[in-house]
């Protein structure tokens, strides 16, 4: 049985250890690969600041921020970002705003969307998503910050702060070699091989059955 602080970090970061092929079995494990993994380390920091905020009977944010690449036909590559928060705490969070200024204008257009979004509540267990489309400006490696989201709660006048988990690295506009000769075919058997599999054996059926009948009539 994993120990208490096992299942939380798997709780916590199941994309990453679905991505990573992670497998923390021990607190001992876990403090070597967070201590070994800069991006990791990130993450629990992160987790722990935006816990020190949920004390007693107040909300727990936890968002998680995420970014995909998509190369158009044109050549342009554009970024597509979700960002998903949930409060994990007892109580709701009032006045939520999100702000993600990790995206400087030099480098990105928005295309669609806002890098911004506010929410009245976000009840307890409850859960709030946003996105957005960017279209890049330059080649090269870029390294997202975390977004920030912003919330308010009854028992405290000072505005309350968390932190999203910061997105992989992200190469821009990298170099991809040319598409081979009959790659579309493979990618095509990859995905219908079974369909089209199927749809051979019925035709070689036919085309069987067919044949001798021809034969025999010109016998005749």
């Amino acid at each position: 049985m994993t120990e208490p602080w096992c299942r939380l970090f798997k709780f916590i970061f199941p994309f990453l250890i679905k991505e990573k092929n992670i497998k923390v079995t021990s607190s001992g494990r876990l403090m070597a690969m967070l201590i070994g993994n800069p991006l990791i380390k990130a993450f629990f920091i992160i987790f722990l600041v935006s816990a020190a905020t949920a004390t007693g009977d107040a909300p727990f944010i936890i968002a998680h921020k995420k970014a995909s690449l998509n190369r158009l036909k044109s050549g342009a590559e554009r970024v597509s970002v979700s960002v998903n928060i949930y409060n994990q705490g007892f109580t709701a969070a009032y006045d939520v705003s999100l702000i993600d200024n990790s995206w400087p204008q030099d480098a990105f257009d928005i295309v669609s969307g806002n890098t911004s979004h506010s929410w009245q509540k976000l009840d307890a267990g409850g859960h709030l998503s946003h996105s957005f489309e960017l279209e890049a400006k330059r080649k090269g490696m870029f390294h997202g910050a975390p977004a920030v989201i912003y919330f308010r709660i009854p028992t405290k006048a000072v505005q309350q702060e968390a932190y999203s988990t910061p997105i992989l690295p992200l190469d821009i506009l990298e170099e991809r070699p040319p598409e081979k000769k009959f790659e579309w075919a493979k990618r095509l058997m990859a995905k219908y091989g079974s369909q089209i599999s199927v749809i051979s054996i019925v035709v070689l059926f036919i085309y069987l059955i067919i044949t001798p009948s021809k034969a025999s009539k010109k016998k005749r």
